[in-house]
């Protein structure tokens, strides 16, 4: 038996290291979840939005892939008002409907009795939250052979369980992504195991990126196009097997993106052939962006619009008419051969709603013993019937489509098994794990990356404990000395842990602060013997650009990142022209993260809010303080605005209320001159300081008013954005404030006005990044004091 090459021993390692990165992560989410289902009581549940009480089966239909959807909504015996509070359940996440008279869980059971929980109802059923209203949501059940769906409990409870589904999906990735670099004997003979392509092999490391196939004469559909722009979309039409599309904020990623598809599905001089295009993305929204943008084309020369198909939960897609009428969904259903699908699916409804009681005639009586058996085995053979009948139109349609769109994470889904496609274009790449993307990479033999390595990584979980506990001490000097004799750390080494959206009830910094305490280790000033150290060994490791495939250490190296680092920076362009921001609220993250190349489009150089129609100043220091300065810093360093725990000791999310109201002083001052609460945002990196904003603000302002997270901003812009620091303490601590790429978001917002709220004396001794910040603020901003009169 041959022993293994250099190239199988790094791809075996890097496989199996990523295998055993997504266990812990998929640990991590469980134990997460199971802790909180275990050890809180069900009306505990549902404060922190985990659960949905009292709930009442309103009806019971069949869905795409012959799925029960079962609907449920707050009946009035139980509830006030049918609106749900608030809740952390959405389209796609795994719920369990369960007997809801399971309240008196902690209570002592007569004598003789068994305990609610020892004797647990069987009339409880797993699935997908497939749609979710203000005062209805609807779960997919996947029935199996023995489920009796329609046999639920009449009073019920909603709960979320953790989603092992897309993990199912990832590792299944990585196993098929083996047997293709790795192949055994079982494998070699599998039909179903893709061939080896040239692009696995330049994304492996085997072998390098092929020399470009060079294109003369690009005709571009979109004229606007910036040198940057059309750069992008040459080297990405000439690269064989992988392009990376570098877009910082407003630099125009989704308009090139277009180009590219537009450039690869039409017929022209350098592409004889139309192409057949699988469009990803890591979110729904950055789907659904691109979708909207594809169907607001001109039509093409021939009058014949595009052929796009979106794949995904319809709940999940962006309430558009056209998008909608785009889902495989709504296509599907208007197809000729869907008519005998409906048919069946019509019966199959029919005999469901007699099991449950509903039918015609039945009077509210499900039918018990030998009859209710037979209708079962009825109702099996009719969803068999369905989903072959549905398959062949679901597949009718995608045939169909020459460009399909989906999440990285539904292109692995049983609509698209069978589809084969030219090119993959996954958007949003610097936001997805590595293992998702190869999902829709196996469809394709050509991958064009686009995104941001200076904006927010994937968001995990798991966090090694030890890297925890490196930020307690500075290291010796012989530590230090000890430490220069290694390769330099970067800041592409270290990528920080970002938490989870503002509705994560993970504490904010439990789920952050390990990377980012470290995150500005390289820009600081090293002693001396340190730095004789480094120049002693920084010469050879400079000659070393490259590196081959190694594997990860975290889950949080993405795809884009990696190829960077193994092909150096030809196997990316830049995007350099930004169409969003002032020239001065560009400057600082042009020059700390973006090489000093990102430079202002002159329609947005120097615009402010006082070129906005709606506003109108009463007096010269408006006009000047208000609405003719683009960055402006409340600096509440003396003031003695010390932010407060909103939760359970030290691990509890941060806010300051004094801080909020200065917040709120100046969003009054906004309004007073014209500027419109859709035309602001207000960010702040704790979730407990969105609570207290949005309690303080949106009786006023309403929900045109936009607060929020970072999380939830990235990839939005407003006229005028507002960033509540929170941190002001004794200690100097700023946690997750150290994160460059989160502050990095949180600045890049805003189109006219940047306005900044926070402690200097707390916020600048937290990393010589928030240092250099701050320094630039006094320096560039309309500093003002922030005391309260």
């Amino acid at each position: 038996m041959s022993l293994e090459t250099s190239n199988d021993k790094s791809i075996r390692a890097f496989i199996d290291k990523h295998k055993q990165l997504l266990l812990k992560e998929r640990e991590a989410e469980i134990e997460r979840t199971s802790l909180l289902l275990s050890n809180c009581a069900p009306s505990l549940l549902e404060q922190k939005g985990l659960a949905l009480g009292n709930l009442g089966v309103v009806n019971v239909n069949i869905g795409l892939g012959g799925k029960t959807l079962v609907e449920l909504e707050r009946p009035t015996a139980f509830h006030n008002t049918p609106l749900f509070p608030p809740h952390n359940l959405r389209p796609g996440d795994l719920a369990r409907i369960e007997d809801g008279v399971s309240n008196i869980i902690n209570k002592k059971p007569a004598k003789g009795k068994k305990t609610v929980e020892s004797s647990k109802t069987s009339k409880s059923v797993e699935g997908v939250v497939y749609k979710v209203s203000d005062v209805r949501i609807v779960l997919a059940v996947d029935p199996g052979d023995s489920s009796d769906d329609a046999d639920l409990p009449d009073r019920c409870r909603v709960v979320k369980l953790a989603n092992s589904v897309t993990y199912d999906r990832m590792e299944k990735a990585l196993d098929m992504l083996e047997k293709i670099a790795l192949p055994d004997s079982s494998s070699a003979s599998d039909k179903n195991v893709p061939q080896m392509t040239s692009l696995i092999r330049v994304l492996l490391g085997i072998s390098h990126p092929s020399d470009k196939l060079p294109i003369e004469d690009i005709k571009f559909f979109d004229t606007t196009l910036n040198a940057s722009q059309q750069e992008a979309v040459k080297f990405a039409l000439e690269s064989p097997e992988v392009a990376c599309i570098h877009g910082p904020p407003g630099t125009g990623k989704t308009h090139t993106l277009i180009e590219i598809i537009r450039q690869l599905t039409s017929t022209l001089d350098n592409n004889s052939k139309p192409l057949r295009v699988l469009v990803c993305g890591a979110s729904n929204l950055s789907v659904d962006n691109i979708l909207q943008r594809l169907l607001e084309l001109p039509k093409t020369e021939g009058n014949t619009p595009l052929k796009v198909t979106r794949v995904g939960h319809p709940a999940r897609v962006m309430a558009h008419e056209g998008i909608l009428d785009s889902t495989l969904e709504v296509k599907a259903g208007r197809s000729d051969q869907a008519a005998l699908a409906r048919d069946v699916k019509n019966e199959l409804e029919a005999t469901m709603n007699v099991l449950s009681g509903k039918g015609k005639g039945a009077k509210g009586k499900a039918p018990r013993g030998l009859e209710r058996k037979k209708m079962w085995e009825e109702v099996r053979a009719l969803r068999k019937e369905y989903r072959q009948r549905e398959g062949g139109v679901v597949q009718s349609v995608l045939s169909h489509s020459q460009i399909v769109l989906a999440t990285c994470h539904s292109s692995g889904g049983w609509q698209l098994r069978n589809q084969e496609f030219d090119v993959v274009i996954l958007d949003e790449a610097t936001q997805a794990l590595e293992a998702v993307c190869w999902i829709p990479i196996f469809k394709a033999k050509k991958l064009i990356l686009a995104g941001d390595p200076m904006q927010l990584p994937p968001t995990i979980l798991s966090v090694d404990q030890h890297r925890k506990s490196e930020k307690k001490a500075l290291p010796s000097q012989k530590e230090q000395t000890q430490t220069a004799m290694k390769p330099p750390v970067t800041a592409k080494d270290i990528e920080p842990v970002i938490p989870e959206s503002e509705n994560s009830t993970v504490s904010d910094e439990e789920s952050s602060s390990s990377k980012s305490e470290t995150e500005d280790e390289e820009d600081e000033e090293p002693p001396a013997a340190v730095k004789a150290a480094l120049n002693k060994t920084s010469k050879p490791r400079k000659l070393k650009k490259k590196q081959g495939l190694r594997p990860p250490r975290s889950l949080e190296t993405t795809l884009f990142e990696r190829l960077e680092k193994m092909y150096g920076p030809g196997i990316k362009r830049m995007l350099n022209v930004q169409y969003r921001m002032h020239a001065q609220i560009a400057a600082f993250p042009s020059k700390v993260m973006y090489y000093n190349k990102l430079t202002s489009h002159q329609s947005v150089a120097g615009h402010l809010l006082r070129d906005l129609p709606n506003v109108k100043a009463s007096s010269e220091d408006e006009e000047k303080e208000l609405l003719g300065t683009p960055v402006a810093f409340y600096d509440t360093a003396g003031c003695e605005y010390f932010e407060r725990i909103d939760g359970d000791g030290d691990e509890g999310s941060k806010c300051n209320e004094n801080e909020a109201m200065v917040v709120k002083r100046f969003i009054e001052e906004l309004a007073s001159v014209g500027v419109v609460p859709s035309q602001i945002a207000v960010i702040t990196p704790y979730q407990a300081q969105v609570s207290l904003l949005t309690s303080l603000l949106r009786p006023t302002y309403g929900l045109e008013l936009e607060i929020g997270t970072v999380d939830g901003m990235q990839g939005r812009e407003k006229e005028a954005v507002i960033i509540s620091l929170v941190r002001s303490n004794a200690n100097r601590e700023v946690g997750f404030l150290k994160d460059k790429r989160r502050l990095n978001v949180a600045m890049t917002r805003a189109k006219m006005h940047l306005c900044v709220v926070g402690d200097s004396s707390t916020v600048q001794h937290g990393s010589p990044f928030l240092k250099k910040w701050l320094t630039w603020l006094e320096n560039n901003a309309d500093v003002r004091y922030a005391g309260l009169e």
